[in-house]
């Protein structure tokens, strides 16, 4: 039988089908434009209760932003594992490869505010809520696989030296200034992730061509009780692309919004991203075989050491309806884990564990956070945890503690059998000390073995980036400092570093041994798929319809994007048209470029596009006649990576690879 409440709510409904405006309390508005006043001339009244409450509403719009991570953009998506990983983890996501995992993932950069450009050089937060049916599991990390910092204790002075310095709140978004280096060098655990952030990992392309590290040591434990460490890796099937420092500062100015118009728009049109659920995995007697620390979150473990296991794959195939109610007030937090998955002794995730709830009760008034929409999770919720700021929940009952005998002892605990969460029982013992463990405390071989990996271009750009960052710096002794610390991982890097921001290299060679050459992945090892690059087409003079068709047809026949460029917006037939023009589009928004021409003379608008496509190393097609027009530009038409061709297709040609390092 409906209650008469629901009656009532019903005929509301139905009289409210056209939709007028109400106030918050459902009270139809008939004006929304003016103030009531006395007189058309008079002073407005207090009881003016619709001004009033959308004034006041609008006074609290903004919540606080982050700290960190304040620039962000998210999107939804599913979760399916190809096998069943019982014999790792009770975890029901990961054991029933028939099963469909909703989630929710928010990328963001770290240092700047929520205003700040999408293409500075910083460290990506990859942040994956996980709806489980047994509640809600956060995986909290980052695109880099290591941290600056091993102790939570320290996270306050490494973002205090990484923010804006406080007397002057410059700079915004990145940490080329001297509080940062400062900070580097008088804390050598930071080592090892800034060289990785000064590499071009630190400016990636957009948020589908990052990978996503777990960073943190966790353990997997299984129905029986066993453990197993673990870290989590995310591995991008759009392959791995940055920018080049030069393009991405570019980038600050032509498009602050680059990375999240990326995703929305890659969403939108169906280029789902996808990545892959990776493991490395590491038996309890293993723990002390490696010469690291695997508890250290300044340290990767080596894939060619621990192999990393693939064992899903995630796509995001959702855009947010509303970027506040869903990626703002997503509360993510690495607490959040579900039967099967257990926390290791990192001492950096022990932190976390404390941080992150303090941060969300700051942020979103209130402990009652999960409540909100995007964090509640999909199974039900049942405990005594009563009012506070922002219930939603109408609790009903008498009856709120445990145990109690009024209400049967409901809600009840429930034994690991029946899915209840269990601690993995590790036996600790110890004295109370405040120490670091002395396996924690080599900070540059992982460094070097980073160096190590990356090809001759990765290495010059890591150059290039240590040289701007440092070079940057006012104080000459934090510039001396922070050489001295590169010399302790590698002496060709100290070196040209020192002399390109005009400091002492150091008389000593202190650089760190280590004959490993190839444990992590770089970014030309990495198979990229030609679909989803974009191709920007200068249109100079009088090209055909059907010239332009030929080429759409190859762009959507290799699910390219593209863009028709001409001086003026021009309709060259019903379907097709110059839409973009010199003013609103660059080379840096673009992946690659084709030049088409009649016998009219080169725009010089066309001929910088060419130009500075080319110097950022991009494929390059022109057809015959533009290649007469451009002999005086500044291209080496027998460089890799320029085509003549009148052919469409050369384009698919072009990209075999996306950059040609060896262009000069």
């Amino acid at each position: 039988m409906v209650n008469k409440k629901q009656k009532q709510l019903n005929e509301v409904e139905k009289r409210n089908n056209d939709k007028a405006m109400t106030t918050n309390n459902g009270v139809k508005v008939s004006e929304d434009e003016n103030t009531l006043t006395v007189g058309e001339r008079g002073p407005s009244l207090l009881e003016d209760f619709h001004f009033r409450e959308k004034i006041m509403h609008f006074d609290h719009e903004r919540i606080p932003e982050r700290i960190v991570h304040a620039r962000g953009f998210g999107a939804h998506g599913e979760f399916k594992v190809y096998e069943d990983l019982s014999k790792y983890t009770s975890a029901d996501f990961l054991t029933n490869p028939d099963k469909t995992t909703p989630v929710f993932v928010r990328f963001s950069t770290v240092q700047g505010s929520k205003g700040s450009p999408d293409t500075v050089r910083d460290v990506r937060g990859f942040a994956t809520k996980f709806y489980t049916d047994e509640g809600i599991f956060d995986l909290v990390g980052n695109d880099i696989p290591v941290f600056f910092i091993q102790d939570a204790i320290k996270f306050p002075d490494l973002i205090h030296a990484v923010k804006p310095e406080p007397h002057n709140e410059i700079p915004q978004g990145g940490s080329a200034h001297d509080t940062f280096y400062d900070f580097f060098a008088q804390n050598p655990e930071s080592t090892h992730t800034t060289v990785w952030a000064m590499s071009d990992r630190g400016i990636p392309k957009n948020f589908r061509q990052i990978e996503g590290f777990g960073i943190h040591t966790f353990r997997l434990v299984n129905s029986e009780g066993g453990s197993y460490f673990v870290k989590f890796h995310w591995k991008p099937l759009q392959g791995l692309e940055s920018l080049v420092w030069d393009e991405a500062q570019m980038l600050h100015g032509k498009d602050v919004d680059f990375h999240r118009k990326d995703l929305y728009e890659s969403i939108e049109k169906g280029d789902y991203p996808e990545w892959e659920l990776g493991l490395q995995i590491i038996r309890p007697e293993q723990e002390f075989d490696f010469d690291f620390d695997i508890l250290d979150p300044t340290k990767i473990w080596p894939e060619d050491q621990v192999p990393v296991k693939i064992v899903g794959k995630m796509t995001l195939n959702q855009n947010v309806t509303n970027v506040f109610d869903e990626t703002e007030q997503a509360a993510f937090h690495p607490g959040h884990i579900v039967p099967g998955i257990d926390f290791s002794n990192d001492p950096l995730l022990q932190g976390r564990l404390f941080s992150y709830t303090d941060t969300q009760i700051s942020r979103l008034g209130g402990p009652n956070f999960n409540q909100i929409p995007i964090n509640r999770p999909v199974n039900e919720v049942h405990n005594n945890q009563r009012d506070a700021m922002h219930q939603m929940n109408i609790n009903k009952g008498q009856v709120a503690y445990h145990k109690n005998a009024l209400n049967n002892n409901d809600p009840h605990t429930a034994p690991k059998k029946e899915g209840g969460y269990e601690h993995y029982q590790e036996k600790v013992e110890g004295h109370k000390i405040q120490k670091r463990s002395e396996s924690f405390k080599d900070y540059y071989s992982q460094a070097k073995l980073y160096l190590n990996s990356l090809t001759q271009p990765e290495f010059d750009h890591t150059v290039d980036g240590f040289s701007f960052e440092i070079g940057m710096c006012n104080s000459v002794m934090v510039k001396q400092n922070a050489v001295n610390q590169l010399n302790k991982v590698d002496r060709t890097l100290a070196e040209r570093v020192a002399e390109n921001v005009g400091v002492e290299v150091p008389k000593t060679n202190e650089e760190v041994k280590t004959d490993a050459q190839d444990s992590q992945l770089t970014m030309e090892k990495f198979d990229i798929p030609l679909a989803g690059h974009s191709v920007a087409v200068v249109v100079n003079g009088n090209i055909s319809a059907e010239t332009l068709k030929s080429y759409a047809k190859t762009f959507t026949e290799n699910k390219l994007n593209y863009a028709f460029v001409g001086q003026h917006p021009k309709d060259i037939s019903e379907t097709f048209g110059i839409t973009e023009t010199f003013d609103t589009a660059h080379p840096t928004l673009f992946d690659s470029l084709i030049v088409l021409s009649d016998d009219s003379e080169i725009l010089p608008a066309a001929e910088e596009f060419a130009e500075l496509t080319y110097k950022h190393n991009k494929p390059i097609v022109v057809n015959e006649s533009a290649a007469q027009g451009l002999t005086n530009a500044k291209l080496n038409f027998e460089a890799p990576g320029i085509f003549v061709s009148d052919e469409p297709q050369t384009i698919v040609q072009a990209f075999d690879r996306k950059r040609y390092w060896s262009r000069k």
